[in-house]
């Protein structure tokens, strides 16, 4: 229940607050009064039929996700875009809508104070969000399958980073003497593993060695409707400047090589 109704608050004040960011670059462009030139009216008329599909694009680039870090260069990335079509919609809305344009200024200073606006207030409900979800019991369960250094390095990265991904379960196939690694326990082999799925109503499984059973994992992640993700170290992936990209509508897992920045864009 948490994380429909923190979507939905997010989702009403992200509208609320393009509308206070036009509403303020109105009057500090016309001053603090009702412009003839400018009708309010016709102004905000225009400003709330545009904000439907400003919330559309932040929702395409998927900048409402939950496990995203609202702090990326990536996220104010996607803000801005979102922004620059907000004001876009705005100034076609108004024209089609009442034949005439309005200052150029004006819709400079409206991207600009919603794109600084908006990114706050998500750094913002980032860190409400991370609390909300990650309160006991979380509500992004996940299991560890596997206990290598790189499992451990994770479990102290998302814990120093307070992910939304609470890892509460270990298990590992050939089984170790921990009882428990970075606070999270060790629950044993992987014979355990469809009672500990239940047990814990698992919603991510995150693989980090056994290679060899990935086909058991995905299976009874599929069959739980469990999120499953492996770290690319399981295939010996160690670059770490991997990404998924699409190949002709196929995901696949991509590692470039060491190029300058023009490679970096345009491959």
């Amino acid at each position: 229940m948490r994380r429909p109704l923190i979507l939905l608050i997010w989702l009403a004040t992200d509208y609320m607050l393009f509308l206070a960011a036009y509403i303020l670059a109105y009057f500090l462009r016309v001053g603090w009064i009702f412009s003839s030139d400018l009708p309010f009216r016709n102004y905000m008329t225009a400003v709330a039929l545009s904000g439907c599909p400003w919330i559309l694009s932040l929702v395409m680039t998927r900048t409402f996700g939950l496990t995203r870090n609202q702090r990326s260069a990536r996220n104010a990335a996607y803000i801005a875009y979102a922004s620059i079509v907000g004001v876009s919609m705005v100034a076609l809305a108004y024209f089609f809508l009442f034949q005439s344009v309005f200052s150029r200024m004006l819709i400079i200073e409206a991207a600009t104070l919603s794109a600084a606006a908006t990114w706050a207030w998500h750094m913002i409900m980032g860190f409400v969000m991370r609390s909300a979800l990650t309160r006991a019991p979380p509500a992004f369960p996940t299991l560890v399958i596997g206990v290598t250094r790189e499992t451990r390095s994770l479990l102290k990265h998302l814990r120093e980073r307070r992910s939304v991904l609470v890892p509460v379960a270990i298990l590992d196939a050939a089984g170790v003497q921990d009882k428990e690694i970075e606070g999270v326990p060790v629950k044993g082999k992987l014979d355990k593993l469809e009672g500990v799925l239940r047990e814990f109503r698992i919603t991510h499984l995150l693989q980090c060695s056994d290679l060899e059973q990935s086909i058991n994992l995905l299976s009874a992640c599929r069959s739980r409707d469990v999120t499953y993700m492996l770290l690319p170290s399981v295939l010996g992936i160690v670059e770490r400047d991997e990404r998924v990209e699409s190949l002709e509508g196929k995901a696949v897992t991509v590692v470039g090589p060491a190029s300058g920045w023009w490679n970096r864009l345009f491959r």
